[in-house]
């Protein structure tokens, strides 16, 4: 899938304000089975309609399906307009009792994915629990997929994708794989926030070297500053005072102003690194802005209008350590 998609990209150039139909123009997906979590909403549901659009079938996972089957109507009417086909299953990143039964319904079945797309999230929220005791961010952005992922590996065909939804929020922190449920730690939504969207990197570090060898690549991806429900918990004034500072400052540095997103905007670099980017060219990688991003290092501060990694969230043994921890908090070996 890598080489003959990604043949195209090699003479576009694609950037942050592509969307996802400049990066899937002439792009045919008939035939390709790809699996995204989190379609009751924002990018999710963009992605989804996006590939179904060009053929593509997508099964989509989201914990509540009523309101999921109302978000994803236009993605029906694509996907019966083009050839593609679209349908839900239930999932709760948040029990590790229904990704089970969500991994077990697609063993079960027994088809294959070319491409699963870890997107659902939560970000910045209240002190919480997952059913399993876990630190709700950890648990549900992390965990929940690492499970998933890890019972369903032996689905994703050779020259399949992992693509891991994070942040540049990464940046607010790395993982704590002494306390990853703050248990001894002041809980901070955003450094919670950021522990999580690291380890969404780290997984994906892991699992494709992994399975690289049988043609299987994993990446990670930034979609950038969007207005999706993501920030439901975020009081808006404070999300437009962080704005109209951060212009300040780019202003002062003679830079252009930072703008948001729109949802085709943000998930154009999912489908970019899902279907359309050479496999060997983002396999372990962190994208952003439809293309590869560059590591920053550690002291040097980054706006969110900024680009770059931080090291950490690409570190071999960082990214080991967190997947044996990880295996040891599930109760289960991958």
């Amino acid at each position: 899938m890598g080489t003959v998609l990604g043949a195209t990209s090699g003479t576009r150039v694609f950037g942050s304000t592509s969307t996802t139909e400049d990066v899937l123009a002439g792009i045919d997906l008939q035939g390709k089975r790809i699996l995204v979590t989190g379609v009751s909403a924002g990018i999710g549901v963009e992605t989804a309609r996006s590939l179904v659009a060009h053929g593509a079938q997508v099964v989509g996972a989201a914990r509540d399906l009523k309101k999921a089957d109302a978000a994803t109507q236009q993605v029906q009417k694509d996907a019966a307009a083009n050839g593609g086909n679209f349908e839900l299953v239930e999932l709760d990143l948040a029990s590790l009792k229904s990704v089970r039964a969500c991994a077990d319904q697609f063993l079960a079945k027994g088809e294959p994915f070319d491409v699963v797309i870890a997107n659902a999230g939560v970000m910045a929220t209240p002190f919480g629990r997952t059913a399993d005791g876990f630190e709700t961010q950890f648990g549900t952005n992390h965990l929940g997929h690492f499970v998933l992922v890890n019972q369903i590996a032996s689905l994703i065909r050779a020259g399949g994708r992992l693509i891991n939804l994070s942040s540049a929020g990464h940046r607010f922190s790395n993982v704590d794989l002494e306390d990853p449920n703050f248990e001894w730690t002041p809980y901070e939504p955003f450094v919670a926030y950021g522990r999580s969207k690291t380890a969404n990197v780290l997984f994906a570090v892991a699992f494709d070297k992994r399975h690289r060898d049988r043609g299987v690549r994993a990446a990670a991806v930034h979609p950038g500053g969007i207005q999706t429900e993501l920030d439901r918990h975020m009081d808006p004034s404070q999300v437009r005072k962080s704005i109209e500072q951060m212009n300040q400052q780019l202003a002062a540095e003679g830079k252009a102003p930072f703008h948001l997103k729109t949802i085709p905007q943000g998930a154009a670099t999912s489908v970019w690194t899902a279907v359309v980017a050479p496999a060997d060219e983002i396999g372990g990688h962190y994208c952003e802005n439809c293309h590869v991003g560059s590591i920053v290092p550690d002291d040097v501060p980054i706006t969110a209008s900024s680009e770059g990694v931080r090291g950490y969230a690409l570190d071999p043994n960082n990214a080991e350590a967190l997947w044996k921890k990880s295996e040891e908090l599930v109760g289960e070996s991958f």
